[in-house]
């Protein structure tokens, strides 16, 4: 039941985003005066489950919710719990979901009781001024208090944080000294052109090979073949003790191994982040009671899954690489 694709990768990792909406306007992220999608196109709760379902009888093994921010979608409580019956029979080895952190304080503990072990956070700066300009709506305080939440119901927290050139790479030694502190790895993301947002991102576009290089001064970084089913490499930091991820869709993509495709709200799979083909598997979903037409749906997307994506930021290339938000696709 394994789906592979034309180059011989097996597809086993599934993004699934459960809203486009946030209560973050994240700057490199999307607009301020952002359009979501009508509620009404939204693939309903019951609708998800299925189609996770179907995956997963397909040789799905992670499964990851996004957003937009997952946790603002009216009774995802449902889902996960719904999902975590995978878990139960084996077929799941992992549940887990990606998050800004502002409502874990409402539902960490229940993420732990549905079997989720670890949470991805994206957090880009421990400076209270520094995160309300970046987030435009958010508050660091709050999203402090979910991290403390996440972490006495027992949840691993890994925070992902996107390097942005002249707003916190000199801040990043320091976060990964209190994330370490604090038992949380730390994953660095090159920001992705993709949607049009209100900033520049040839001024905001960081290489990491860079922001390596200025940390080895500080550190010892050592290469290791730890991996959590995702695209960062990581290395050991000798004084901290912790792991530093690297997600480099532009300098050194990691198309080679990719083994995930990406489902929207609205049932929309995407092979590639970063290619703008898509396959619509709502309406084979709705069309029939039984699951085969969305089945043979997503065989025939898996066959055209491309060998990697094409991301450039130059000056020469004002216009994203991909028309839709990351909010859309999903983190």
């Amino acid at each position: 039941m394994n789906m592979i694709d034309p180059f011989g990768r097996t597809i086993s990792y599934l993004r699934v985003s459960v809203t486009d909406r946030c209560d973050f306007r994240c700057t490199y992220c999307m607009a301020e005066d952002m359009a979501f999608l009508p509620k009404k196109d939204l693939l309903s709760l019951e609708e998800l489950d299925r189609l996770c379902t179907v995956f997963i009888e397909k040789g799905v093994k992670r499964l990851r919710l996004t957003g937009g921010e997952p946790l603002v979608r009216k009774n995802i409580m449902h889902l996960v719990r719904q999902l975590s019956r995978h878990l139960d029979s084996g077929a799941l080895e992992e549940l887990t979901l990606t998050t800004n952190g502002s409502q874990l304080s409402r539902f960490a503990a229940e993420l732990a009781d549905c079997g989720v072990k670890r949470i991805n956070v994206s957090l880009d700066t421990l400076d209270a001024d520094k995160f309300h300009a970046i987030t435009r709506w958010g508050h660091l305080g709050k999203v402090m208090t979910g991290i403390d939440a996440a972490q006495a119901a027992g949840l691993k927290v890994k925070l992902n944080a996107v390097a942005l050139k002249d707003f916190n790479d000199a801040e990043l030694p320091e976060m990964m000294r209190w994330a370490h502190g604090r038992g949380m790895d730390l994953t660095v993301i090159e920001t992705m052109p993709m949607g049009e947002i209100d900033a520049d991102r040839t001024d905001q576009y960081l290489p990491l090979s860079l922001l390596r290089a200025s940390l080895e001064r500080q550190f010892t970084l050592t290469d290791i073949p730890f991996k959590t089913g995702g695209p960062a490499r990581y290395v050991q930091v000798a004084e901290t003790g912790g792991k530093l991820g690297f997600i480099t869709p532009m300098t050194h993509n990691f198309c080679e191994s990719c083994n995930r495709v990406r489902l929207t709200c609205t049932g929309t799979l995407y092979m590639c982040l970063g290619q703008e083909d898509a396959a619509d598997l709502r309406t084979p979903l709705r069309a029939s009671e039984g699951n085969e037409l969305v089945a043979d749906a997503i065989d025939e997307a898996i066959g055209r899954k491309p060998k990697g994506h094409d991301f450039i930021i130059d000056r020469r290339t004002s216009r994203p690489s991909v028309s839709r938000h990351m909010s859309v696709t999903g983190g």
